[in-house]
């Protein structure tokens, strides 16, 4: 069922205006018949000689209303409800009317190079860069992105995720051979020496603990001698091992190129050698990667994760003091200010800007357009002609106005050229 054209706030003053001019110009046209009435009364009953000039231009005067009152009125409904053809344009053709509507703003409003020149000429740039630079504007952005993302991590249920991260991160994972990243990556860290920073810190931990430690020595050492021996052997021997231990570990820390060191390179690199090329190795690390699959705690370590990863989103988003929302409003302002002192950085920016609403415009412009026509189509006949009417139909009234002043003159101008001639 077709649907009426929703009234608009200023559509009560509109209707006045439109009522308005509508008499003034019936009043017209009534004026300018009762003139050429009186007036030929008065020429037919022996009146002056320029009561026909009078006559003659009220005459035309009232067939130019006329004529203009039918053309109007045949815009929005057959003139004194007659079936006259080609009137109530409107009514009728509404449909047609609004693809063209539809037609002429996508060439004309919507056309690629409208929209470039357009969008180029706002300094998008420039506006944003001054927006970001203005006191509270970077936090509220801030804010605005925490309260989303807080509300977006909220709403999504654990078991969710947590098949949503099995089903294609873990898949993924699981299903591309190991050995050989395992091998490239391994191959990667040894030879920018990441691992030396491992070696320190074991070194480290190592010779802190056999310091706080120094029975446990001697007590392996008793452990492990015979029954028979003597104690203070066992005690000395402890010393010396104990000794050595740390004098060992301190080498290690001390010297990068100790023997020990070069081993574990050596060790390393072969094993990252053995994972990209040996069958044997990739298969025993296949063999270990379906352990990991199958074994029950994967999916808690997953839940664990998900859950510890949340919760430390969550407190970050929440809190207006965190290093990343401050960080954040502190990154917006430096781009703002970038935007706006960075010539080169603002014309990519604008030139982007312009890309991507001539893209938008030119995927989506039978969408916008449609819109249009869409809803004529919807829109009820009469009621369509009578919204199109309280808008511009206070305009019409002129040129009925018009009209009539022309036609007077037309026809006072020719009266006079016809006694001149005759």
């Amino acid at each position: 069922m077709p649907a009426r054209p929703e009234p608009a706030a200023g559509d009560a003053e509109l209707q006045r205006g439109l009522r308005r001019m509508r008499m003034i110009a019936t009043g017209l046209l009534a004026f300018v018949v009762i003139i050429y009435v009186v007036f030929w009364r008065w020429e037919t009953s022996g009146g002056p000689p320029w009561a026909a000039y009078v006559r003659a231009a009220a005459e035309a005067g009232a067939v130019g209303a006329l004529a203009d009152w039918f053309a109007v009125t045949a815009l929005f409904r057959r003139p004194l409800g007659l079936p006259i053809p080609h009137t109530a344009i409107i009514p009728n053709r509404k449909n047609d009317l609004g693809r063209s509507l539809e037609r002429f703003v996508a060439e004309n409003f919507l056309a690629e190079p409208v929209i470039r020149d357009k969008i180029a000429g706002l300094g998008v740039a420039m506006r944003i860069g001054t927006w970001l630079g203005e006191p509270g504007h970077a936090e509220r952005i801030t804010a605005e992105a925490s309260t989303r993302l807080v509300v977006a991590i909220s709403g999504i249920r654990d078991e969710v995720m947590v098949e949503v991260v099995e089903k294609t991160i873990l898949t993924r994972i699981m299903d591309r051979p190991w050995a050989p990243a395992a091998g490239t990556a391994l191959s990667r860290i040894v030879d920018s020496g990441l691992h030396h920073r491992l070696v320190d810190l074991v070194a480290v931990q190592v010779e802190t603990w056999l310091r706080n430690n120094p029975e446990i020595m001697l007590q392996i050492v008793t452990d492990q001698a015979p029954s028979w021996s003597p104690r203070f052997v066992d005690e000395a021997i402890a010393a010396r091992a104990y000794a050595e231990a740390l004098r060992f570990i301190a080498e290690v820390r001390a010297d990068p190129n100790h023997r020990l060191r070069r081993a574990l390179d050596d060790f390393l690199t072969r094993f990252a050698e053995q994972l990209r090329t040996d069958p044997g190795t990739a298969e025993r690390v296949e063999k270990f990667k379906e352990r990991v699959r199958n074994h029950p705690e994967v999916d808690l370590a997953v839940a664990t994760m998900w859950n510890a990863t949340k919760s430390i989103l969550l407190d970050i988003a929440g809190d207006p003091d965190s290093v990343l929302r401050m960080r954040m409003a502190d990154e917006l302002r430096m781009l703002g200010h970038r935007l706006t002192t960075e010539p080169q950085l603002g014309a990519g920016v604008d030139a982007a800007a312009t890309d991507i609403m001539a893209w938008i415009v030119n995927r989506y412009r039978s969408e916008i357009t449609g819109v249009i026509s869409e809803t004529v189509a919807r829109w009820e006949p009469t009621e369509t002609a009578a919204k199109v009417e309280l808008h511009v139909g206070r305009d019409l009234q002129y040129i009925r106005i018009n009209g009539t002043v022309v036609g007077a003159l037309a026809g006072l101008v020719i009266h006079l050229l016809t006694g001149l001639l005759l």
